[in-house]
């Protein structure tokens, strides 16, 4: 299987807060506590993240003095530890000046207490949910947003376990989002009014950089491509796809010597691109002159982008920098993050197919994917290598990134089903995507809400998910039923 290039990471700040005035009260009551406490540190760091823990905060003093710790510690998640019972003043220091999103997490070591031997230390070591409803209107009367309430216990809890490794997740978008460099190269397609946006705006609203490049960038380092790499991506091509013979289509023909080496000449150029422009993603098109390096430059990228695509490196055609940013999201949740848009209905059994020509995220796909070469792109100039699969079966959520009448970036996020069938062999992705209450129901509310043609596929349902990211970032977010 390909590797991704960069393991997924994030930091995440761990702080406990409780009443001191209870340490005197109560011997080994704070040792106890504090057990608990290095119990969700553990929780939280086998989510294969790196874990910042500020100890335990129980007084306005220390809650001042750790501000500027967890500032200079640049977490992505704060984790608030509810322990036993605090008084907001430990808190409320913290909410007020670090803007970092914030999860209280109440996670009491008992399922229940046992009442024939109930005291006031059991109930105060399992005090975990009391102050939470004095945390959130003290946050409430600041002006800020606690971003979750993780309710639970600590032992033998799946739903808790599942909430913590989705904040893991969450932090690890807001880790590669902040300072990605999501290059765009060429142009829009030409009269593609939807793939238009500013690249000012994507560093507002996600802290990316979008560095602005030249094919002729990516041309030159087709002459440094060696024939010991070219020979050593065509291995890895076909270990990774199958190559059968044609089906049905007549411009898909099985896949010949020569379009498998241009595809290895081209990944091999591309990953020095990537590699020399240090690009977390790349949103691109351009067409350029017959018989030009540039035109081969840009049209043989497919099987190149789709490997870079299951390496943690968004690769997006059509010049579309909205969607290799909700790409590079889903990818960093870990549940794909396919280039993709709408085809044919099938009104006979209820479903859509959903994929796109160009790049997907080959982890995604259900078996190996197919290689096949097409003496035409329909729609676009060149010919070559194209890559057909389904995505795996089960829930499939997709994220569509537009733009509002005030120009402010929008989510528009969608639930489905992939299921088994057919389809078409035209060296294109496909998926049969069933949606309920009914597709077309679904697709009518998923247009009504003004997306551009293109979004972002994923295996899994993850709407709320990424609705918290979108909340995040103060970004406009639809999930459409």
């Amino acid at each position: 299987m390909i590797e991704r290039k960069n393991k997924r990471t994030a930091k995440i700040g761990v702080f406990a807060v409780a009443h001191a005035t209870y340490w005197d009260q109560f011997e080994g009551l704070y040792d106890n506590i504090m057990s608990y406490h290095a119990e969700l540190l553990k929780k939280t760091e086998a989510n294969e993240v790196e874990v910042i823990d500020f100890g335990m905060i129980d007084s306005s003093e220390k809650a001042y003095a750790a501000v500027p710790e967890i500032l200079a510690a640049n977490v992505d998640v704060l984790f608030c530890n509810m322990v036993t019972y605090a008084t907001s003043s430990v808190f409320a220091p913290i909410m007020r000046d670090v803007n970092k999103p914030m999860v209280l997490v109440a996670l009491q070591p008992r399922k229940a207490m046992d009442y024939t031997k109930a005291n006031t230390f059991m109930q105060l070591e399992n005090d975990n949910i009391c102050s939470v409803p004095e945390f959130m209107g003290v946050a409430v009367r600041l002006g800020k947003k606690v971003n979750d309430v993780i309710i639970g216990t600590l032992y033998e809890d799946e739903e808790a376990d599942k909430e913590i490794a989705e904040w893991c997740d969450i932090a690890k978008v807001l880790h590669d989002l902040n300072g990605a460099r999501i290059g765009l190269m060429g142009h829009v397609l030409e009269a593609m009014y939807d793939m238009h946006a500013d690249p000012t705006a994507a560093s507002k609203a996600f802290g990316v950089h979008v560095p602005l490049l030249e094919i002729d960038d990516l041309a030159e380092l087709f002459d440094e491509v060696t024939e010991d790499e070219i020979q050593a991506k065509i291995k890895i091509i076909r270990e990774e796809f199958d190559m059968p013979e044609p089906e049905s289509d007549p411009i898909a023909t099985k896949l010949t010597d020569a379009d498998l080496r241009q595809s290895a000449h081209s990944a091999v150029a591309l990953d020095k691109f990537i590699e020399k422009y240090n690009l977390t993603g790349l949103a691109y098109y351009y067409e350029g002159k017959e018989d030009t390096i540039q035109r081969k430059a840009a049209t043989t990228l497919i099987v190149g982008n789709s490997i870079l695509n299951a390496q943690g490196i968004p690769m997006c055609g059509e010049f579309d920098l909205k969607t290799c940013i909700a790409m590079l999201i889903m990818d960093r949740l870990d549940i794909g993050g396919s280039f993709a848009e709408f085809h044919p209905f099938d009104f006979k059994e209820d479903f859509i197919l959903v994929g796109h020509d160009g790049p997907h995220h080959l982890k995604i796909a259900n078996g190996k994917p197919v290689l096949r070469s097409l003496k035409k792109y329909h729609g676009k100039p060149g010919n070559g290598a194209s890559v057909e699969f389904k995505i795996k079966e089960g829930p499939i959520t997709m994220l569509g990134i537009t733009l509002n009448e005030k120009g402010d970036f929008k989510f528009v996020i969608g639930e489905g089903y992939s299921k088994e069938g057919p389809i078409p062999p035209t060296g294109n992705t496909n998926t049969r995507g069933f949606f309920e209450p009914a597709t077309k129901k679904f697709v009518k509310k998923w247009v009504m809400e003004g997306p551009t043609h293109h979004y972002a596929l994923g295996v899994g349902h993850h709407a709320e998910t990424i609705k918290k990211i979108a909340e995040i970032l103060n970004i406009e977010c639809v999930i459409v039923k």
